[in-house]
């Protein structure tokens, strides 16, 4: 049996299909399967034999309906596929899963759960109950392919191996990933200062900034320090990665950063603002105990987007403004000493 799997994007919604797909693997010798996604994101496997990663360049070599139907005709040339999963759900997936439905090959596609989501995050009325998790709706994709096996997002482990660490560890080491791509997951940066600067005040801690793009980098240079170090645009990814691997703890916002700590095993503290982890975006294993957040029963208007991505209801962001740079560190601390 050999599966194509389809997620373009985002990198944190890869990072969380990675550990499916290499569960899938283990538990099915008889498997294969070639991963289509952005090239970068090949970091996120590890290699074997049986997996396959194909990159796909939507913004010049398959942009377009050409650009798309030339990577079908180069995938279909090189593979015999059994299925195609459609971890993505959108325009380009559906075109590329169309393609490959009219040679013959069953395509199954991922249940979002938008209208679950639309209640969740809802103005009025809102129906605040778990929702399934983003690595399960993958796993059930695998499943309607006729792929069986067994996955829990709720237990913590290691997907990918320790690398090597490009700068030197310390006692303890805790990674801060303090952006996020919409203005209501990210904590503000001046109350992130207060946060590293507690931190760094113990020498035994060493604090390794993530972050990415000019702006993100030169506002993360201005915090380095005797222990804190800013790997802003100086590494690779792999790099970042393999720095990533060797952290006791890292903090980040509902970003990339906690779905890439999670293939490690990493213990992962995340401050939630406008979005909430009921939607189904929590770190693979990680424990809800290390949440920051500011509890809905007491501002009833969070969560009030999936993404993160709508304007602010208050117009203060009172879900993020509202936290308290001491119940972040607390937070930080108590992970590191368990």
């Amino acid at each position: 049996m050999h599966i194509l799997v389809i997620r373009l994007s985002a990198m944190g919604d890869v990072a969380m299909a990675a550990p499916v797909i290499i569960e899938a693997l283990n538990q099915n010798p008889e498997l294969e399967i070639t991963f289509l996604s952005k090239k970068p994101f090949q970091n996120f496997f590890p290699e074997s034999e049986r997996l396959h990663f194909e990159s796909f360049d939507t913004k010049n070599v398959h942009k377009g309906f050409f650009g798309i139907y030339k990577k079908f005709k180069e995938l279909h040339s090189k593979y015999t596929f059994s299925a195609v999963a459609d971890f993505h759900n959108v325009l380009r997936s559906k075109v590329l899963s169309g393609m490959f439905k009219a040679t013959g090959v069953p395509v199954y596609t991922i249940d979002k759960g938008r209208q679950e989501k639309k209640k969740l995050t809802q103005k009025e009325n809102k129906q605040l109950q778990p929702l399934e998790h983003s690595s399960e709706r993958y796993a059930q994709v695998l499943r309607d392919c006729e792929v069986q096996f067994n996955f829990s997002h709720t237990t913590r482990k290691a997907y990918l191996s320790k690398a090597e660490p490009v700068l030197k560890l310390n006692k303890w080491n805790v990674g801060v990933a303090p952006f996020a791509q919409h203005e209501g997951k990210a904590y503000p940066f001046d109350k992130m200062k207060k946060v590293i600067k507690d931190l760094s005040h113990d020498k035994t801690v060493s604090i390794f900034l993530f972050g990415g793009g000019q702006k993100e980098t030169e506002l993360l240079k201005r915090l380095e320090g005797e222990n804190v170090f800013s790997m802003a645009g100086k590494f690779s990814l792999k790099e970042e990665l393999a720095q990533i691997s060797n952290l006791d703890v890292m903090l980040s916002m509902d970003s990339a950063n906690m779905h890439m700590a999670s293939l490690y095993g990493v213990k992962t503290v995340s401050v939630w603002g406008a979005t909430h982890y009921f939607a189904g975006f929590i770190g693979i294993g990680q424990n809800t105990s290390d949440v920051v957040e500011i509890s809905p029963k007491k501002l009833t208007c969070r969560p009030c987007s999936v993404f993160g991505n709508k304007p602010c209801f208050r117009k203060d962001y009172a879900c993020l403004n509202q936290i308290k740079e001491a119940q972040v560190t607390e937070k930080i601390i108590a992970a590191l000493n368990r």
